[in-house]
């Protein structure tokens, strides 16, 4: 009986510290870090950090505790309002959380690293003076609203992997001349680039089936579309104030 005892007390024990060591949070050259056994996640700006820095890097991996940890994530909300101006992502990097970056609104240029496959909802939600933003290869899915409202975005480059451009994307990017949709794409959800004015041109690649519903409403500069053969029914007001 004593012995069962003792034995359940050392399980909860060791699952307790198991806990502690799994989600151990700490602070490193300004950035705050939340450890998993083997990797790290950002997670945010370190409030009590004596490092005054608007030009973040995030890292490829860090040393804590004498071992070297690679950096594979960041989290939710992780910057969300913060005043970056420019973010430069580690190639360890293989997800960016939801609205990690929302409301980054002095936010002028970001380098996504190559090994990202994954850009959450409304990451980028608002960041209206970001210019510019490379997709890399790795990335599958645009997902909603990752660039909504970023009025400031002139150009595009979607990489080749991806095979769908989310629901409100990039809708309200009024400063977007140009995009280069690739041939992997195979669906463009509802309002996708719905409210982007300086939209001139669009090609529609040979793979997309479906178009959503306002996918290019209100791009009143548009001039010219072309649209591909498999592409067989256009949704409600795909093309609505396109005047």
């Amino acid at each position: 009986m004593k012995s069962t005892i003792i034995r359940n007390v050392m399980t909860v024990l060791l699952a307790l510290f198991s806990l502690h060591v799994s989600a151990q949070t700490f602070s490193y050259n300004g950035l705050k870090y939340n450890l998993n056994r083997n990797t790290v996640k950002v997670i945010g700006k370190d409030p009590n950090s004596f490092v005054i820095n608007t030009n973040v890097t995030i890292p490829s991996s860090i040393e804590y505790g004498g071992k070297q940890y690679s950096v594979t994530s960041i989290g939710d909300q992780a910057f969300n309002g913060s005043d970056l101006t420019s973010v430069t992502i580690g190639n360890n990097v293989t997800s960016i959380g939801q609205e990690a970056f929302k409301g980054c609104s002095g936010l002028t240029s970001v380098n996504i690293g190559d090994n990202v496959t994954s850009i959450g909802q409304s990451a980028f939600y608002g960041c209206n003076e970001l210019t510019s933003v490379n997709i890399p290869n790795s990335v599958k899915y645009i997902e909603e609203a990752t660039f909504y409202n970023c009025s400031g975005l002139t150009s595009v480059t979607i990489g080749n992997n991806v095979t769908s451009i989310g629901k409100e994307a990039f809708k309200g990017c009024s400063g977007l001349t140009s995009v280069t949709i690739p041939n992997s794409v195979k669906s463009i959800e509802q309002s996708a680039f719905s409210g982007c004015t300086s939209l001139t041109s669009v090609t529609i690649p040979n793979r997309v089936e479906s178009i959503g519903e306002s996918a290019f409403s209100g791009c009143s500069g548009l001039t010219s579309v072309t649209i591909p053969n498999r592409v067989t029914y256009i949704e409600e007001a795909t093309f609505y104030g396109c005047i």
